[in-house]
């Protein structure tokens, strides 16, 4: 379906790969990797002809359609979410666009089958059933994608190549907008996804679910490998081995023929030898030697003062959203030295646990109570109102109590992925993955005793993630974060708390032994597992009692309508308090992801008026929800009686 021939391509003077050969075939699962700046941007650049070859061909079979996911949105107009997720084609948006300006019925009936023979409403039917997979209610498919933040805008984008269907799905890091359960989905649905898939992600146990090749670009050649990337680490890893010696076994014979060249091209009887042997060197067709990546960062971060053995604990907290109970009694705590991941399914209360600890979030009911010496860390996705917009990326990092000098700082900015001139970009110019990094960064140089950590990895390449794993390997406090990247979470856990149903069960081991003690069928699916189901035992049969007398059955009909209207009475007010919660509980989700548009913090003071009315309307939806709690147990003691 796709052929590359021979392709070289340089930029800025570097050559990034030369005489570059790739077959790309229908239901191809390809995963590309290299270092960051290696070429594989400029890769995807090409096959989608948005820059051209210096040297070399790029054909696709005749009729090939191509789909790309890019790492940050543009900017939508108008559209719903729908109409996004649906906008496949000019020829179809034409028709839609028709269909929505039609006047006259005859011209509505024309459009409408116009629409309809393009496939439209098979279409929708199917962008509404992969929106709902990706993480979108029902309500949102006709709600202006403006509206919606970066990350949804990308889930938007997302069902509408899944709805194109394209021959060729090419996606750059498709998992940093998805939360766990949603990835999930993704990642089964494209298991059955009808073409050929080219993707670059740093997710490794997404790349080893679907991946059947790797491609990798090193040393200005692209090497391809069978199998998952688990497979290309063991064979890529024999392959060095293999390179090594070859190149050392030809230094050594080079090394040989220019002895004798040497030594002998000054001696006219030995000359033409000589000659003869040095080109015979030229000629060669020189082995480079195999770079090793390096294991170690070369340099280490400061270390937080050191904490007392409790470092945190949570009493009896009691935590809401309506009607939602989150928690009710819960119970925490968690030493010095510990490490651990928090795990459970999608809803459970995961981020709102992390929230309390941090103390972003006060609970409704409960004790937070921080050990001696103690002081937490907080990161989370979007939390770009700890940065100072007006400042450059390296006068952010240098602006740290750490005494370091500016190279140090840059070397630490560079090993997460802020490189050459990056560092002097203003930081109300970067997008919200860029800022999420900065802050990472800012609080790695400067680190509390208690880190905790809401999806540390996302908008992190592969090698940035080692550099964040070795930190925290060296880092001597206590860490308590979420995680959907596995191999992060075997790198660095010592601790695993599954949170469901508002109950914490603590395994005192690393991920491994949370998978066996839970006999887990997959390392990711386990992140996401709720807990058996209880067996309900069953009631025995009620006894028969013996029959009522007339007036004994008139005095419990007089008791029951007095009961009945006291019922019909509690049941309309705890319905208007649900109304209510449910109106406050819509309107809290809207200023929550107004709160998480990167957009929100760039305008003045409109981060602080949303948590003012977030705030208002937190402490509204409390009072309403204890009258719903009250009011719920008057009648269910009126159900009951």
């Amino acid at each position: 379906m796709l052929t590359i021939s021979g392709v070289s391509k340089s930029f800025g003077g570097r050559t990034l790969f030369a005489e570059a050969n790739v077959q790309v075939n229908r239901e191809d699962r390809i995963g590309l990797v290299g270092p960051n700046g290696a070429g594989k941007s400029t890769f995807f650049n090409l096959v989608l002809k948005n820059d051209e070859p210096d040297e070399g061909t790029i054909h696709f079979q005749r009729g090939s359609t191509v789909g790309y996911l890019p790492q940050e949105s543009s900017p939508v107009g108008d559209e719903t979410v729908i109409e996004l997720a649906t906008a496949i084609s000019g020829e179809f948006i034409a028709a839609r666009k028709k269909m929505r300006e039609a006047t006259e019925e005859w011209e509505q009936d024309e459009a409408k089958h116009e629409y309809d023979a393009l496939g439209g409403y098979s279409f929708e039917a199917k962008a509404k059933q992969i929106l709902a997979g990706l993480g979108f209610r029902e309500k949102d498919f006709n709600r202006p994608a403006k509206e919606l933040s970066g990350g949804w805008v990308m889930r938007a984008h997302l069902g509408r190549l899944l709805v194109q269907e394209p021959d060729l799905l090419m996606l750059d890091e498709p998992t940093n907008h998805l939360d766990l359960e949603t990835l999930l989905w993704f990642q089964d649905y494209l298991q059955y996804y009808p073409g050929a898939i080219l993707m670059i992600s740093h997710d490794r146990e997404f790349l080893n679910q679907l991946v059947g090749s790797i491609i990798e670009i090193r040393q200005q050649k692209l090497f391809r490998f069978r199998g998952n990337y688990e497979d290309y680490l063991t064979q890529r890893a024999a392959l060095e081995v293999q390179l090594l010696a070859a190149y050392n076994n030809q230094q050594k014979e080079i090394a040989h023929l220019m002895e004798f060249v040497v030594r002998f091209r000054a001696k006219a009887s030995k000359a033409a030898q000589a000659q003869s042997k040095l080109k015979q060197v030229e000629r060669m067709d020189k082995i480079e030697a195999p770079i090793a990546e390096a294991k170690t960062l070369g340099f280490t971060f400061p270390q937080p003062q050191r904490s007392g053995q409790k470092v945190i604990s949570l009493e009896n907290i009691h935590q809401a959203y309506g009607s939602n109970v989150v928690y009710a009694g819960m119970e925490f705590e968690a030493e010095r030295g510990e490490r651990t991941v928090l795990v459970g399914p999608n809803g459970s209360g995961k981020s709102t646990l992390l929230k309390i600890l941090a103390g972003v979030l006060i609970p409704q009911h409960g004790t937070r109570t921080l050990g001696h010496n103690a002081k937490e860390g907080y990161f989370a996705q979007y939390r770009g109102d700890t940065l100072d917009m007006k400042r450059t990326v390296l006068e952010e990092g240098m602006d740290t109590p750490q005494r370091v000098t500016e190279q140090y700082i840059r070397t630490v900015l560079g090993s997460f992925l802020f490189r050459g001139d990056d560092v002097f970009k203003k930081v109300s110019v970067l997008s919200g993955g860029e800022k999420s990094r900065l802050a990472l960064v800012k609080l790695l140089l400067n680190p509390p005793n208690l880190l905790l950590m809401d999806e540390p990895t996302t908008h992190l390449d592969m090698a940035s993630i080692d550099a964040l794993v070795e930190a925290l390997t060296q880092y001597q406090g206590t860490i308590i974060f979420i995680s959907h990247d596995v191999y992060f979470i075997r790198a660095l856990g010592n601790n695993v708390v599954h949170v469901n149903a508002g109950r914490l069960t603590r395994y005192a081991g690393d991920y491994q032994y949370y998978l066996d003690k839970t006999k887990a069928t997959s390392a990711r699916a386990a992140l996401t597992a709720g807990q058996p189901t209880a067996v309900v035992p069953t009631k025995p049969a009620p006894e028969k009692k013996p029959a009522k007398s007339k007036e004994e059955k008139r005095a419990e009909v007089g008791d029951r309508q007095a009961r009945s209207k006291e019922l019909w009475t509690w049941q309309q007010n705890v319905k208007k308090l649900e109304k209510d919660i449910a109106e406050l509980e819509i309107k809290q989700e809207e200023l929550t992801m107004e709160m998480e548009k990167p957009e929100t913090y760039s305008k003045a003071g409109a981060a602080l008026h949303l948590n003012r009315e977030l705030s208002t309307t937190v402490d509204e939806l409390a009072q309403k929800t204890a009258e719903w709690e009250q009011a719920s147990a008057k009648l269910n003691g009126l159900e009951v009686s």
